[in-house]
């Protein structure tokens, strides 16, 4: 029997597709056409705040106000050609973060948590590198080293601040009793 989403949920969603929005704008553009941004760590917090289904919705939300041009990607950027660049491999696969972020906070231990947040940017890496193989004819290592290599020390430091970071802001709102656990 499927849950109902409360006026709350609706807007827990929108302000998280927001902040995912906001912290892109936090970006450091690379010369292989790859940005740095704080994309994934919003989305990582969205799935642990907001759980596996409704970070899900937020990261998904995102995407689409993307796709319908609102300069919300990476450089003020949006459209559907982004999704179909280089890059879109990366976006494409931001609601598996948001899922597999959300189903590792469900305990409060921390190795489900880490173990969601890092498969969930293993599985991004692995996307995005693909995308970016076909649409730049890059080879494997090739795109390896354009799209994860600079990467792993920020993405790291965004894994860490996301476990440590969520499950403060998902306590501290339920203790509140603003938000409630999926």
């Amino acid at each position: 029997m499927s849950k109902k989403f409360s006026i709350r949920d609706f807007c827990f969603i929108g302000v998280f597709a927001a902040i995912i929005a906001a912290l892109t704008l936090v970006s450091i553009p690379m010369p292989n056409g790859v940005a740095m941004t704080l994309q994934t760590f919003a989305i990582a917090l969205a799935g642990i705040v907001l759980g596996a289904k409704k970070g899900t919705i937020a990261t998904i939300v995102y995407i689409l106000l993307g796709a319908v041009g609102l300069p919300i990607f990476s450089g003020l950027r949006g459209g559907l050609s982004v999704l179909v660049g280089p890059t879109g491999g990366f976006i494409l696969s931001f609601p598996v973060i948001a899922v597999l972020s959300g189903i590792g906070s469900k305990t409060n231990k921390i190795i489900p948590l880490y173990a969601g947040i890092i498969s969930g940017a293993l599985i991004n890496y692995l996307c995005g590198i693909l995308m970016f193989m076909v649409v730049t004819s890059a080879t494997f290592y090739g795109a390896l080293a354009a799209c994860v290599i600079p990467f792993i020390i920020t993405d790291s430091i965004k894994i860490i601040m996301a476990g440590l970071l969520g499950k403060q802001i998902k306590g501290a709102l339920e203790k509140a009793g603003i938000l409630t656990s999926e």
